[in-house]
C-alpha cells in the first residue's frame, strides 16, 4: 500500500511530497530526495519529530504513515 509523505528541506525552506513504499527503505527515501534538490545524499538524514530514522529499516520499520512529515536535516555525524 502506497503511503504519500511530505520531506521538508530545513536548509532551504522547501518541501517534497513523494509517494514510498512500505518496503521502501529510508535510504531510498533520502537519495530521491538528494537527486530532487540536487544534494549529496549521504551527508543529509531524516528525521520525524525528535526521532532520527535509521537509513538500512524501512518504511514500514519505522512506521511512517499517510500524511506524515518528516525533515531532512544535514548528518549530525558527519555523513559521507
Amino acid at each position: 500500500m502506497t503511503i504519500r509523505i511530505t520531506i521538508k528541506n530545513l536548509a532551504n525552506g522547501t518541501s517534497l511530497r513523494m509517494e514510498a513504499e512500505p518496503d521502501d527503505s529510508i535510504n531510498d527515501l533520502i537519495i530521491s530526495a538528494g537527486e530532487y534538490w540536487n544534494l549529496d545524499a549521504g551527508a543529509y538524514v531524516l528525521k520525524k519529530g525528535k526521532k532520527l530514522l535509521t537509513g538500512k529499516r524501512t518504511v514500514s520499520d519505522e512506521g511512517l504513515l499517510t500524511d506524515d512529515v518528516l525533515e531532512m536535516i544535514p548528518d549530525p555525524e558527519g555523513g559521507c
